[in-house]
């Protein structure tokens, strides 16, 4: 189907195989033109239409009738009076290759994934600690929010964190890891992707993780930034389990994070490591909030403990019996009205009183 096809409208061949090699990366399907006097039969119905430099440089300019969704590309910084003549064709912006890559390989995104999903939102999980309960937590949430309908992606964002998907005893199952995931300029086609990812089926939503791997590269920075963004634009819930040095480009989750929990246990050594850890998040801007995982072992209470980190109180977690037996025999099934449950419902349900994020 032509309707679906970015119109390319290229004399320049260096820049028409840039533009095609970034649709390719989109995996979205182009038609291509020499000039604008050919790009008239497509110019009005066409999703996306790129003109390169020499295209509006043309001595005797082509009238076509305004619309939006316009691109001028070129390569390297543009020559001298290449913005008056992308405005006189409707052009609403002009990307300079390679520097500009991201803007036209999301232009291209937005066409194969189509408009931006309302409802797509971001959590994050790290530990104050070594051992706090971190990944249980990010699991759980998952969980929760999977028997109550939703499609949630699970992202595994600590290569020393042993790997999400062994905790969900899927350690075997077929299915991408990070080391396997090629990510070109920080974007990624979420459909393609949640297709190749493991998954696991609760209630009647469902969880897809992505998880590191026993061996290869820790994800970077442009990678989850990539996974991140085009799961939150597609609607999708997006739970990230983070490492306490926010590392392999941890960071970027947290900055894109509507809210970050940290999980810390009512012990002293806990709540000094856990300000560390504190500081290094909202170095990102995060939204930071605090679950005291209990019991304490010299009665430290939670509004204690969120004093002395200097985080809000979101809730207290008690240990869940037998949680861990099941684990290590690959069930993760928290009780339905269990401890974990209950605090993964109150970090939902704050999650939903947030300001939408910007698109």
């Amino acid at each position: 189907m032509t309707g679906n096809r970015a119109l390319v409208v290229a004399a320049d061949t260096v820049v028409l195989d840039e533009v095609l090699r970034l649709a390719a990366v989109a995996n979205c399907e182009t038609e291509c033109v020499p000039d604008l006097v050919a790009a008239r039969a497509r110019w009005k119905e066409a999703p996306l239409v790129l003109v390169d430099e020499v295209a509006v440089a043309e001595d005797d300019p082509v009238r076509l009738p305004p619309r939006k969704g316009v691109l001028v590309v070129c390569k390297g910084p543009p020559a001298p009076g290449t913005w008056q003549r992308a405005f006189a064709v409707g052009a609403q912006q002009v990307h300079s290759l390679p520097d500009d890559e991201t803007a036209v390989l999301k232009a291209f995104a937005e066409i194969v994934e189509g408009p931006a999903r309302p409802g797509g939102r971001v959590l994050a999980v790290v530990g104050g600690r070594g051992g706090a309960g971190a990944s249980v937590l990010a699991a759980g949430i998952a969980t929760t929010a999977a028997s109550a309908g939703e499609n949630v992606l699970l992202v595994d964002c600590d290569p020393l964190g042993g790997g999400l998907d062994v905790l969900f005893g899927a350690e075997n199952h077929q299915g991408l890891r990070w080391p396997a995931l090629r990510v070109d300029s920080g974007q990624i086609l979420l459909s393609a992707l949640e297709t190749a990812l493991p998954h696991r089926d609760y209630g009647t939503g469902r969880i897809r993780f992505l998880s590191t791997g026993e061996k290869g590269p820790d994800p970077s920075g442009d990678a989850i930034a990539g996974v991140v963004t085009s799961a939150r634009r597609a609607g999708r819930l997006v739970i990230c389990d983070l490492p306490r040095h926010l590392g392999g480009g941890a960071a970027e989750a947290a900055a894109r994070a509507d809210l970050v929990l940290v999980v810390v246990p009512p012990e002293v050594r806990a709540c000094s490591a856990a300000k560390r850890v504190v500081d290094l998040l909202r170095r990102t801007g995060a939204d930071v909030r605090l679950i005291v995982r209990g019991p304490s072992p010299g009665d430290l209470t939670a509004a204690y403990v969120s004093a002395t980190v200097d985080v809000p109180l979101l809730a207290e977690l008690r240990t869940e019996r037998r949680l861990a037996h099941a684990i290590e025999k690959g069930h993760f099934h928290p009780k339905p009205h269990g401890p974990l449950h209950t605090t993964a419902s109150t970090a939902l349900a704050t999650l939903t009183t947030l300001p939408e994020p910007t698109p």
